[in-house]
C-alpha cells in the first residue's frame, strides 16, 4: 500500500470527462431553452383587451394595440394605467413561461452560480 489506498489511477479522469460532458449539454439545452423564450410571444392584456401588449418571454415589448374606444383627451390617465395594467398582465405571464422553462437547469432566472 505504497499510495495509501488510493488506488485506480486514471478512474477519476472519467468522472471527470463525464462531469464535463454533462455541463456541456446542459449549457447547450440552455442555450436552446434561451432562445425559445425570445421567440416565445406573451400577450397581456387590460380592460377586456382595449389594450393589448405584445413581448417575449424575456419581457422584451414588441408591439401594442390600443382600441380607439378609450383614448379620450379628457382622461389620459385612464389609459395610462390600462396600458400599465396590460404590460404588468405580460409580465406576469411571461414570469410565469420563464419559470416553467428554465426550471429544468435548478436555478431561476437560469443563474447557475457563474458555472455557464
Amino acid at each position: 500500500m505504497a499510495y495509501g489506498g488510493r488506488g485506480g489511477g486514471m478512474g477519476g479522469m472519467g468522472g471527470m470527462q463525464n462531469l464535463m460532458k454533462q455541463a456541456q449539454k446542459m449549457q447547450e439545452e440552455m442555450q436552446e431553452t434561451e432562445k425559445l423564450l425570445d421567440e416565445w410571444e406573451i400577450v397581456g392584456t387590460a380592460g377586456g383587451e382595449a389594450v393589448v401588449v405584445y413581448m417575449n418571454a424575456k419581457k422584451i415589448i414588441d408591439g401594442i394595440e390600443i382600441d380607439k374606444s378609450v383614448i379620450d383627451p379628457e382622461d389620459s390617465e385612464m389609459l395610462e394605467d390600462l396600458i400599465l395594467a396590460a404590460i404588468l398582465d405580460g409580465y406576469k405571464k411571461a414570469d410565469a413561461v420563464y419559470q416553467e422553462k428554465m426550471a429544468k437547469f435548478g436555478a431561476a432566472g437560469g443563474n447557475l452560480g457563474g458555472l455557464f
